[in-house]
């Protein structure tokens, strides 16, 4: 490799870890964008995402040229396959917005730690995957920490697990999913568009509409929705065709992290000393996960020799 091509590659490196920071950062920081919409229902909110993601996706997709082949990609099988998904996609939107307005924020930054394990273990089940024994430890250790919570609180971290679980298996069915990430999410929004539209005019019908009748901010803020969803999506994908899966799966948890923080420095939120022990043996395990992956891939890298 030249050194103009090493350094180009480099070049390339650093700026996916940017876009990928940007991605990670403004997933962390949505938890304030969805407190800011808290006077509407939590339905309405997920509708207005879905609505406005579709136009914000369906732009995209049409300023790439893309809708050619994803009108060829519309089988009966790839339909079925993107239901599904958009049915998982929508169920973790709507329980991720209904916990943050009920002051929830902490347990959704703790489903977003449990699940890259989670996905392991479904991985496991469903795709035949083999785990090594740290990575079966770390799991191990992920469900102590949430055994421990549930045992000292006497119920189970439900937000958390139904979070986590939900978008585990919407992964699960992208993993197997034949189109490319924008085209397969302007699907899935595609075919939530009409119900969501439904659902909106009959809060228009009824009078309980939030857009129109609730002041010009609160207008913005909903129309935002489709870019505050689509924005970092953009930002993943350009950084997930720079930056290696090590990289990426080390950096994802930039996201919860922002959450917890947010949840506890900015709202107030509990996170006394049950909650620390808890989450410290679930981020202990992810510390154990991350570097045995970052050990292994290390070790698969090729060994350059350099003469003279």
């Amino acid at each position: 490799m030249t050194a103009t091509a090493s350094l180009a590659r480099v070049s390339s490196t650093r700026q996916g870890v940017w876009y990928a920071l940007g991605a990670y950062g403004l997933w962390g920081v949505l938890p304030v964008y969805w407190k800011a919409l808290q006077t509407v229902p939590a339905p309405e909110i997920l509708t207005h995402r879905i609505a406005w993601s579709f136009v914000f996706l369906a732009i995209l997709t049409a300023t790439r040229g893309q809708w050619a082949p994803l009108r060829a990609a519309l089988s009966r099988r790839n339909l079925l396959i993107y239901c599904v998904a958009a049915a998982l996609l929508s169920v973790n939107w709507l329980l991720y917005i209904w916990a943050v307005n009920a002051g929830r924020i902490v347990e959704t930054s703790l489903g977003y730690f449990i699940n890259p394990l989670l996905s392991v273990l479904l991985g496991v089940a469903f795709l035949r995957e083999r785990l090594r024994r740290a990575q079966w430890l770390a799991v191990s250790l992920a469900a102590g920490g949430v055994a421990y919570l549930t045992w000292q609180y006497g119920s189970l971290p439900w937000v958390a697990l139904a979070l986590a679980t939900s978008f585990g298996l919407y992964g699960l069915m992208k993993k197997t999913a034949p189109l490319p990430a924008l085209q397969g999410l302007t699907l899935e929004t595609a075919l939530l568009w009409l119900p969501a539209l439904a659902f909106l005019a009959f809060g228009e019908i009824r009078g309980t509409a939030a857009l129109g009748h609730a002041g010009g901010r609160t207008d913005l803020l909903l129309v935002g929705t489709g870019i505050v969803t689509g924005l970092p999506l953009l930002l993943f994908a350009a950084a997930a065709r720079k930056v290696s899966l090590v990289t990426l799966g080390l950096l994802q948890y930039l996201a919860p992290s922002l959450q917890l923080a947010i949840g506890v420095l900015v709202y107030g939120e509990p996170f006394g000393r049950t909650r620390l022990i808890g989450f410290g043996v679930i981020w202990g395990a992810l510390a154990l996960y991350s570097l045995e992956g970052l050990w292994r891939a290390r070790r698969r890298q090729p060994v350059t020799l350099r003469l003279g």
